[in-house]
């Protein structure tokens, strides 16, 4: 049923359930895991800053990823950890078509009132134009 996930990873309590669950999932199907973290660049982007901001948040997510892929090899899970830059409904939606995933899995908000907000309004986007099963864990 499924053969790869797309998970949705912001570092919030949300994501680090959603991961657990496309991990569950995952282990249970056989499934091949990619896990991706969106920056948002500044606006109006610029060449400099867009490779700033990937930088930083490459930093930032290889320090949770650690952690991410240490449980990922001891449930028997395949998982690729991926860092991009643009608004994040886009890339995630955009990955699971490219990649032809049979479900994206994600938290249902951030932590803060902003990230509530933009998370809130991600995943309903997700929702509204992925190709696939979308699984919003609350």
């Amino acid at each position: 049923m499924f053969s790869k996930l797309i998970v949705a990873y912001d570092g919030s309590k949300q994501s680090e359930k959603a991961y657990k669950l496309a991990l569950d999932i995952a282990s249970k199907f056989s499934a091949k895991m990619m896990v991706l973290s969106v920056a948002h660049p500044p606006e109006p982007p610029i060449t400099v800053e867009f490779e700033a901001v990937l930088e930083s948040a490459t930093e930032y997510f290889e320090g949770h990823f650690k952690c991410l892929k240490e449980l990922a090899e001891s449930a028997g899970v395949d998982a690729t950890f991926l860092v991009k830059v643009g608004h994040p409904a886009e890339q995630i939606v955009h990955l699971a078509n490219e990649e032809n995933a049979d479900a994206i899995v994600m938290g249902h908000r951030g932590e803060s009132l902003l990230q509530r907000w933009l998370l809130g309004s991600v995943a309903k986007r997700v929702i509204s134009y992925a190709h696939c099963t979308v699984i919003v864990v609350r």
